[in-house]
């Protein structure tokens, strides 16, 4: 998302589609997303390095650097060929192989940093960029400059009004009038999240309230109404609304008919409630590289737009306190949202393209 809301930008400004190229992984998203869009793009082979020393790890990670290897081969040439006159690093697989190609050949490097601590591959690299784009204050990284992280231009525009959550409740099929409570783990879903709102689920039946449970394609199948393992989910005779899917495509929708979420704290998750402006109650991926979800959700606490709960305190009864203090306090939701909007960057997108025009050679 952020690389293509760049390039988007970039277009903006009066570049051409055909002078920006993207690279990415021959195993993520951008295999099936790029094809259909308007820039040229490169994918790139290798896959991430697993944290473990058991043998299958050493074996897989001995085939990762192999994959890296020939990323970053295959990028120098391309790089030596064509001369781009910047090179833009956002994250991913194909990061650290463009970013080392850059560093070599000289290249002017805008890296852009969407997390509150860096990981290792950008740490490294950001020693090399002329420019770090940060997505937050004091994130350790020489000559940074604070941009936001790229979002879908539409959340900085959403009508969170009374009528326009109700409006959007409508849309996703949700009694327009309730309470909304949104709950999400990414694309595959998370298992801690998923159990405790489907616990929370069977202990709140008699509530006049709705939750709209993302529970990822991976979890769908055992989450979804009747096949949950703590709880049953309650039917449509009872008075709570429970809507469970594997996965929302709407998320601005989501976003507009929510008056808070329960969700981990990714860099992009945590970037898109800022920018729509969504109190959130964030449960930070435990063992993330560099803990860094914590430090994301910190920034979001200490701001005062979230409430962090660590994922081995993520239980029914911990969310039914957190959630049911929230729900009956409108001044306080309405504060933590513009909170989150004071922090957020709706024209984070911009602000990094204004920095890549300035140091593109």
């Amino acid at each position: 998302m952020p690389s293509l809301q760049v390039a988007r930008a970039l277009m903006a400004k009066g570049h051409a589609a055909s002078t920006i190229e993207l690279y990415g992984s021959r195993r993520g998203q951008e295999s099936v997303l790029w094809p259909t869009l308007e820039f040229p793009f490169t994918l790139l082979p290798g896959r991430g390095i697993r944290r473990s020393m058991s043998p299958g790890a050493v074996w897989a990670n001995g085939g990762a650097v192999l994959g890296l290897a020939s990323a970053a081969l295959r990028s120098l040439a391309s790089f030596a060929r064509r001369r781009p006159r910047v090179v833009v690093v956002v994250g991913g697989y194909a990061s650290f192989p463009a970013g080392l190609a850059a560093v070599m050949l000289r290249v002017p490097l805008v890296l852009v940093n969407t997390d509150a601590v860096p990981g290792a591959v950008n740490a490294l690299l950001g020693r090399f960029a002329a420019v770090n784009a940060v997505s937050f204050p004091n994130t350790h990284l020489p000559r940074a400059y604070v941009t936001g992280t790229p979002v879908r231009p539409e959340l900085g525009s959403l009508d969170r009004s009374v009528d326009g959550r109700r409006q959007a409740r409508e849309m996703l099929g949700l009694p327009a009038r309730r309470p909304t409570l949104a709950a999400f783990g990414g694309s595959l879903g998370a298992r801690r999240i998923n159990a405790a709102v489907a616990d929370l689920a069977g202990r709140w039946s008699d509530r006049d309230v709705s939750i709209y449970h993302v529970a990822g394609r991976r979890d769908y199948a055992q989450f979804m109404p009747g096949k949950v393992a703590e709880g049953d989910i309650p039917g449509p005779d009872v008075a709570l609304h429970y809507q469970v899917v594997p996965f929302e495509e709407r998320m601005p929708e989501l976003y507009r008919a929510a008056d808070l979420c329960v969700c981990r704290a990714g860099a992009m998750t945590v970037a898109e409630l800022l920018v729509a402006g969504v109190p959130a109650i964030l449960v930070p991926l435990p063992g993330a590289p560099r803990d860094h979800q914590t430090r994301n959700a910190e920034a979001l606490v200490v701001a005062g737009a979230a409430i962090m709960v660590p994922d081995a305190e993520c239980t029914a009864a911990r969310l039914e306190a957190e959630i049911a203090a929230l729900l009956c306090d409108s001044d306080r939701l309405a504060a933590m949202g513009n909170a989150a909007r004071m922090l957020g960057h709706p024209d984070a997108a911009a602000k990094v393209a204004e920095l890549v025009d300035a140091h593109a050679r």
